[in-house]
């Protein structure tokens, strides 16, 4: 596996959009239909048609980082060698999203019962955004990380734990910076995984 290589998803193409050409930055049709929302139906039956194309629910959040402090260790190993496959597989899947994260987050539940097609919609395009950013103005260079810090407690939301709001502390030339580089961290059954790169860059 080749550090750098471009997938051919859309999350991956667009992470590369300055290699890939504009016409890549437009989401994939499968994600823009994902949007649609018909809002008379109950939040079960939009959790069931999302579901629909995917395979059985998986056990745990795959590929998972054992550990808070490996998970961020991988993400900056990933960011600084520019690695878009690694990125990729930092941060929940479409399966994980539907199975595990859904259904016990607060969003999908009264009062707001944000739709699970439009959250996945939501949640995919501004972790891109995010990506992207974090490719053009940190990736491919060494960040000399000091540390790092999230917002505590983490929040616990059925067998998730979520933390947000994560600052990674690092030198930038002469300059320390805090800055969030990438979205919340969901850890289950011991395994800990992004919830996506949406940040503050």
């Amino acid at each position: 596996m080749k550090r750098g290589h471009l997938t051919l998803t859309a999350f991956g193409c667009v992470l590369a959009a300055a290699a890939c050409g504009e016409a890549h930055s437009k989401p994939a049709p499968h994600a823009a239909a994902a949007a649609y929302v018909d809002s008379a139906l109950p939040i079960q039956e939009l959790l069931r048609r999302f579901r629909a194309d995917l395979a059985a629910a998986p056990a745990g959040l795959t590929n998972g980082a054992p550990s808070r402090d490996a998970l961020v260790a991988r993400f900056v190993a990933a960011l600084e060698h520019a690695d878009t496959i690694a990125l990729e597989g930092l941060a929940i899947d479409r399966a994980e999203f539907a199975y595990l994260y859904y259904p016990d987050s607060p969003l999908s539940r009264p009062p707001y019962e944000l739709a699970p097609g439009l959250m996945w919609f939501q949640l995919q395009g501004n972790s891109r955004k995010g990506a992207l950013s974090a490719l053009r103005l940190r990736g491919g260079r060494p960040l000399g990380v000091i540390g790092y810090r999230c917002d505590e407690p983490a929040q616990t939301q059925g067998e998730n734990r979520v933390w947000s709001r994560c600052e990674v502390r690092h030198r930038w030339g002469d300059t320390t910076l805090s800055e969030r580089l990438f979205g919340g961290i969901i850890e289950r059954g011991g395994r800990y995984k992004l919830l996506g790169y949406a940040n503050g860059l």
